[in-house]
């Protein structure tokens, strides 16, 4: 009986899912080692202004996820193991790519959309952990940006969500939904400070729709290998979150070179995350102002883009009323390599991305974010276009 009364009904606001805790069933499998996850991500862009263009636009584009994360020591007695499986499936179509104020736009106003509208398997892989629990090995299919590069993506604009080098090394680093062979070692030199490496097959054949399933290695062509540094300090009497990030990546899959198509060159760069929790709010430290900065840079030879940055800010819990929204800020710069400008007429520099949002905390299971981008100097055309955009991120737990 006392199981029933702690079992969350479907669209009980304050269960953690719409469809609830399956009358007590969904907690009794946590429990036992098995805990499933169906997510909803849709995002919504409608053109409202631009410099040289009167036509306007609506497009909407959305992901299913559906997950298994288990704990295997409860399942089978391996001390320090899990297992995950995610499936995905994308659909819909994207503003910055049927736009025509948007034409050649580097990042998007649907982080959302891309690499292929279609099922893949985005996640097959098994973690260990060793030396008392300080050395720490996932092998299995999976993204680089899950580990390495990582960042929050509550905003809907790309360049402002996710792992920032996939968005523009994405010829060889493939962020989710797509996955590929992979292993991930990391060790923890302290308790906030661990060093991993990782290496992933690069296979251009992962990124066809009909390759979403794919568990081959035909096709492969090298490796992208990551390393990072990560320090996660407690700062203050407050103990407030901070996350510090300082990563390289090198890939031995060759790449032809801007300047000299007939030659080839090596993919690398390197990036720099920062997040800090900055005040609390009323002595409460789960809400409260935080910032984040972005960097990353690459070879000049091989890539188009040759750096970004992006700064924000987040402020979680600024209403009383509202403990649980927040509001975002964020800007971005994407600039292009100067190699890609030496046989170009129309020269391009950089492009400008900025979004404000204010996320309503609707109930436990969804959380709906109105937005505003503003996008200047599409394509990093000096004179390109400007465009203001209004958007709609909708994410929800099944």
């Amino acid at each position: 009986m006392s199981q029933m009364i702690f079992a969350a009904g479907a669209f009980d606001p304050q269960s953690s899912w719409m469809l609830g805790d399956w009358n007590g069933q969904r907690t009794a499998l946590q429990k036992q080692g098995y805990d499933f996850s169906f997510g909803y991500t849709g995002e919504l862009a409608n053109l409202w202004d631009s410099k040289y263009h009167s036509s306007h636009g609506t497009e909407y584009a959305d992901q299913f996820a559906l997950g298994t994360h288990f704990d295997l020591n409860k399942i089978l007695g391996w001390q320090d193991t899990e297992a995950q499986v995610t499936i995905t499936e994308r659909n819909g179509r994207s503003l910055s790519q049927t736009s025509d104020a948007l034409n050649g736009h580097l990042s998007s106003t649907q982080e959302v959309w891309g690499r292929g509208q279609t099922w893949r398997l985005t996640d097959l892989w098994i973690k260990k952990k060793f030396l008392d629990q300080r050395l720490d090995v996932k092998v299995g299919r999976f993204g680089e940006g899950e580990d390495f590069n990582t960042f929050d993506c509550d905003f809907q604009n790309l360049a402002l969500c996710g792992s920032q080098v996939g968005n523009w090394v994405g010829d060889q680093w493939y962020n989710w939904p797509v996955s590929q062979w992979a292993a991930r070692v990391k060790y923890n030199l302290q308790p906030d400070l661990y060093a991993q490496v990782g290496v992933y097959e690069y296979n251009p054949e992962n990124l066809k729709r009909s390759k979403g399933w794919n568990l081959s290695t035909d096709g492969s062509q090298g490796s992208i290998i990551p390393v990072e540094v990560v320090w996660q300090p407690k700062v203050g009497t407050e103990k407030l979150s901070g996350e510090y990030r300082l990563g390289y990546y090198y890939s031995t899959a060759d790449a032809t070179e801007i300047n000299n198509p007939s030659n080839t060159g090596h993919k690398q760069g390197v990036w720099v995350v920062a997040k800090q929790q900055l005040t609390s709010h009323q002595g409460d430290a789960k809400r409260g102002l935080s910032g984040f900065i972005n960097l990353t840079v690459h070879d000049s030879g091989t890539n188009t883009v040759g750096n970004m940055q992006n700064i924000g800010l987040v402020y979680k819990g600024l209403l009383d009323a509202r403990p649980q929204d927040d509001i975002g800020v964020g800007f971005a710069r994407i600039s292009i390599n100067d190699d890609v400008n030496a046989h170009q007429i129309v020269q391009q520099n950089e492009e400008y991305d900025a979004e404000v949002y204010y996320g309503v905390h609707a109930t436990n299971w969804l959380t709906i974010r109105p937005n505003i981008q503003y996008v200047r100097h599409v394509g990093a055309y000096k004179d390109g276009e400007n465009a203001l955009v209004g958007g709609l991120k909708l994410v929800t737990a099944f």
